[in-house]
């Protein structure tokens, strides 16, 4: 099943449409698997987000299993499903994990594209209540 999940990912992300917004970071306060439901990270911050999905930026400390953080490759997390919790917006997410990518020091990238039952409306307002760049900035 993992690996049908795997396909439509990477086909939706050849088919990727939706227009990205930038953002001031939103701390996630943790990621955690919906098959065994063990946290994945401490915490992160979403730094993009589209009607599709969200860009993650997590930092190799706040990988919760040993065997990720000493590793430069978590492309075992792609195809899992994953809920995600936002303090600031009093909301849980889920979504799977779509792409990951390694950024050296900084971290690593997880996209997570929300799973289907979210309604695309319910999508595309979730984006518009995201801060833009320097809206909370004083």
């Amino acid at each position: 099943m993992k690996t049908k999940v795997v396909k439509k990912a990477v086909n939706k992300r050849k088919n990727r449409s939706a227009p990205r917004k930038e953002l001031s970071p939103v701390k996630v306060s943790y990621i955690s698997s919906l098959s065994d439901f063990s946290k994945l990270t401490r915490e992160g911050r979403i730094v993009e987000a589209s009607s599709t999905g969200l860009l993650i930026l997590v930092d190799r400390g706040e990988l919760v299993a040993p065997h990720l953080r000493k590793n430069l490759n978590i492309d075992e997390l792609i195809g899992e499903r994953v809920y995600m919790r936002l303090d600031d917006m009093n909301l849980e997410l889920s979504g799977i994990v779509a792409r990951t990518q390694f950024l050296g020091k900084r971290g690593f990238h997880i996209a997570i594209d929300y799973t289907e039952e979210a309604p695309e409306y319910w999508r595309e307002c979730l984006m518009d209540l995201l801060p833009s760049p320097g809206e909370f900035e004083s």
